[in-house]
């Protein structure tokens, strides 16, 4: 795979994504939920809220990187992450 850039922080995106799916399906099989109806007005399971953030994620970061610059991109990380905690609260 010499064709793409894997570099360490490449490798770890990736594996965070992956810990991340492994935990929430260890999670949907050992505590099932029923989806429930937050502010969207949808019904929502822990997996849904999981893809509205990293697609949330992936567009604060971008709009982060392109208005601030790659030199402040550690701070896009708090948005994120009070982002994430906003939509698994209230979504």
């Amino acid at each position: 795979m010499s064709w793409m850039a894997w570099t360490l922080p490449t490798a770890i995106f990736f594996l965070v994504i992956a810990l991340l799916l492994v935990t929430f399906t260890v999670l949907a099989v050992r505590f099932p939920e029923t989806p429930r109806r937050g502010v969207l007005g949808i019904e929502t399971t822990r997996g849904d809220r999981l893809f509205i953030t990293l697609l949330g994620s992936a567009f604060i970061n971008l709009a982060w990187l392109g208005t601030m610059g790659a030199d402040m991109q550690p701070w896009a990380m708090l948005i994120c992450l009070a982002y994430a905690a906003a939509v698994f609260r209230w979504v």
